[in-house]
């Protein structure tokens, strides 16, 4: 069997490996900033062309950092791969490598508030217009689409709202007027992401959430052809200077060993969850994926086999929902997702809190609306923990 082979799960143990003389079996973290020559003239040839497995600088490159790149490239079916600093590092480092003045991106409206600031303050700053659409309207889409349209934007499943974006429809429509799609994926996850299979031409993740799923340390990637990447990626990135350290790598290494176990042990309990409190009937709305009851149920099951990890509630206001968030025992009140530890998030005073009234209330992001991160905490206890809040 060779690499290509192999299932996600084996890949995300083994794919990009480096193994030093020592023959260690946990990665090395090569922790140097800087590589040495034998001679002036291997300094100088280095410069004018990396060879295989050859560093210069760790804001270029670095071992480590080459190993995580190729194994979450390997488990997303991807060419290549380019780690960054932060996954708002990725997010800023793809669309500014890519654009210039003149430029056109149709995106998504249902975004994280970050990348609707990338978008709509510092793209613009610097002569690049932005169209946003509803993400689940395809007729949008293709009323949006021009002949200089350079690239279009969206989360595969929004933040915090959840609605499902139809990558391969998105994908032939953007192609056709000669757009590159950009995705932001952290939802779907490099478990249940087949984006790249399904149109998509960068996928970004913060890797942040799932891939390191312990709330270590912060961490992005760009993923892509190896030309798009190593042609129009690294070049702003590396001298701009988003890269990723080597021992935060090393994290997401080590991350990437045991997500696929994690994130289907959460998927398995986000679906309990959510059709339990579902069936019961008390709150106003759950919006969970997973769910037939949810508008693009069917095309989360063919675009990503499951509901992934996260459910939204809404209990129909803001007392209302401090009050949840504060009767919680074993969820924690936090602004991250993807966690081991189950997180309970209020977007519309948080993480959601600087968009204009207006502008929540046409995402969906209203005052009682609560987003929950499933853990791997046991699906019976969150379940009668979420129940005694509700009360």
């Amino acid at each position: 069997m060779t690499m290509t082979n192999w299932s996600k799960r084996t890949k995300a143990v083994h794919a990009g490996t480096r193994r030093s003389q020592y023959g260690e079996v946990s990665e090395a973290i090569y922790m140097t900033q800087g590589f040495v020559y034998e001679t002036a003239e291997d300094a100088e040839a280095r410069f004018v062309a990396l060879g295989d497995d050859e560093f210069i600088y760790a804001r270029y490159g670095n071992p480590t950092v080459a190993m995580f790149e190729e194994r979450i490239a390997a488990l997303e079916g991807a060419e290549d791969a380019f780690a960054t600093a932060s996954g708002m590092a990725a997010v800023n480092g793809v669309l500014s490598a890519l654009l210039s003045a003149g430029d056109h991106v149709v995106s998504a409206k249902a975004l994280f508030g970050s990348c609707l600031y990338i978008l709509e303050e510092i793209l613009t700053r610097y002569g690049v217009e932005v169209t946003f659409v509803d993400g689940t309207d395809l007729s949008a889409w293709e009323a949006a689409l021009r002949p200089n349209t350079k690239a279009v934007f969206f989360e595969s499943v929004s933040n915090p709202t959840l609605e499902v974006v139809d990558i391969a429809a998105v994908s032939k429509l953007a192609h056709a007027v000669g757009a590159k799609v950009i995705i932001d994926n952290v939802f779907a996850t490099p478990v249940f992401s087949n984006a790249i299979e399904q149109g998509a031409d960068a996928v970004v993740y913060s890797a942040t959430k799932h891939i390191d799923g312990q709330g270590r340390a912060l961490g992005g990637v760009i993923l892509g052809t190896k030309e798009f990447i190593r042609g129009t990626v690294e070049p702003y990135m590396k001298h701009t200077g988003g890269s990723i350290s080597p021992f935060t790598a090393w994290l997401m290494l080590k991350g990437l060993e045991t997500i696929d176990l994690r994130v289907r042990a959460q998927a398995d309990s986000a679906l309990k969850i959510a059709t339990a409190l579902e069936a019961d009937g008390k709150l106003p709305n759950v919006i969970y994926p997973g769910l037939t009851s949810h508008a693009q149920f069917d095309l989360a099951q063919a675009q990503m086999g499951s509901g992934s990890t996260v459910l939204s509630i809404d209990v129909g206001s803001k007392d209302a929902a401090f009050a949840l968030l504060n009767k919680l025992e074993i969820f924690t009140i936090s602004n991250n997702l993807g966690d081991a530890k189950s997180i309970a998030t209020h977007p519309y005073t948080t993480t959601h809190q600087r968009l204009e009234e207006e502008t929540k209330a046409d995402l969906g992001i209203t005052p009682g609306l609560i987003r929950l991160s499933i853990g791997l905490e046991g699906a019976d206890d969150l379940l009668a923990d979420l129940r005694a809040a509700i009360g």
